[in-house]
């Protein structure tokens, strides 16, 4: 299903984006890499669905040439019968969670990195607008607006407490950080300091300094999460719930999904056998029809989710675990029928 399938997907992205690989004036290996990690991206996003095809397809042959029929009756029950199924799923299963969790993340970033710097320039990859930041358990930042290409925030403020009580604040018209000599500039510089209940105020029109901040970290790339191997991600989530960050909730949506992913092929495995397992007028090809309405109902779902995720604050965990639990509660009913 994969050799079927993946091809088919590479050749009509190809035929989208053929115009702008000209207009970029990519070579043919550049353009090989990104289709070799559009695999990889695709393919685990996709194998759920792909597994899910197959069984019935698999199955269905099996239902058409009376085997089934022959193995049940020979005094097999349908769990026996449904056992080798299950053992299969589970080693794609654990297949499927070590790619996604150390090898998936590599060509997820090279993929979208590609795909936003040639394909989707226009589109936007962080959240640059009304940035706030924790940065430590009592200092706080705020940029309105940040531009990642100049490595600039503007309207940028800083405030520090000692508990409840204000120590200094500073305020800045932007800041920058200047790579070749590795400081901070700040333009329009305003701090004000309380110190033994008296105010001072220091102003200044340019001031060079270094700051224990790091700008690009202020507004990391929306699919940053998506490219990052298990243990870094587990520390890339500690480190941004620490400093408050909006993509928080999608963050911890990706990391979730990584278990749950693996999880629907087997679910989705012992529904297809239960779709498949007896012969119907219809054939291989009702089968199939059935098959794919199921998965088209089962990527709605998971969409869904992944947008209430993304506009809203609902619970990533239920997001990411909730089409499980429905198609979980589906092939208990449909294994039933089955066994029938």
């Amino acid at each position: 299903m994969l050799t079927m399938f993946i091809p088919i997907s590479v050749l009509v992205d190809l035929s989208q984006n053929i115009d702008k690989f000209k207009q970029h004036d990519l070579s043919f290996n550049e353009i090989l890499i990104h289709y070799y990690d559009f695999v990889w991206v695709f393919g685990y996003m996709l194998f759920p669905i792909f597994l899910f095809l197959s069984v019935i397809w698999f199955t269905s042959k099996l239902a058409m040439n009376s085997e089934i029929i022959a193995i049940l009756s020979s005094g097999i029950s349908f769990y026996r019968f449904l056992f080798p199924f299950v053992i299969s799923a589970c080693i794609v299963t654990v297949i499927a969670f070590f790619s996604s969790m150390f090898f998936v993340p590599n060509a997820s970033k090279n993929y979208n990195d590609f795909e936003y710097k040639f394909i989707n320039k226009s589109k936007k990859i962080r959240k640059t607008e009304n940035i706030y930041k924790q940065i430590s358990d009592d200092d706080f930042i705020y940029v309105s607006n940040y531009n990642s290409n100049r490595n600039i925030g503007y309207n940028f403020a800083w405030e520090s407490f000692d508990g409840n009580k204000l120590k200094y604040k500073i305020n800045a018209q932007n800041i920058r950080w200047i790579e070749k000599d590795t400081i901070h500039r700040l333009t329009n510089f305003f701090e004000r300091k309380i110190i033994n209940n008296k105010e001072i105020i220091r102003f200044k029109k340019r001031l060079d300094t270094l700051l224990p901040i790091d700008l690009e970290s202020i507004s990391p790339t929306i699919y940053k999460a998506q490219t990052l191997n298990f243990f870094e991600l587990n520390e890339f989530i500690d480190f941004e719930n620490k400093n408050g960050s909006p993509l928080i909730n999608q963050h911890l949506f990706e990391r979730n999904k990584r278990w749950s992913i693996p999880v629907s092929a087997l679910i989705l495995t012992i529904i297809a056998v239960a779709v498949s397992s007896f012969k119907k007028r219809g054939g291989i090809g009702l089968n199939l029809a059935a098959g794919i309405i199921i998965a088209f109902i089962y990527i709605f779902f998971d969409k869904i989710f992944e947008v209430m995720v993304e506009k809203s604050n609902f619970s990533p965990w239920i997001a990411a675990w909730t089409p499980n639990f429905i198609f979980f509660l589906i092939s208990i009913y449909m294994l039933k029928n089955a066994k029938k």
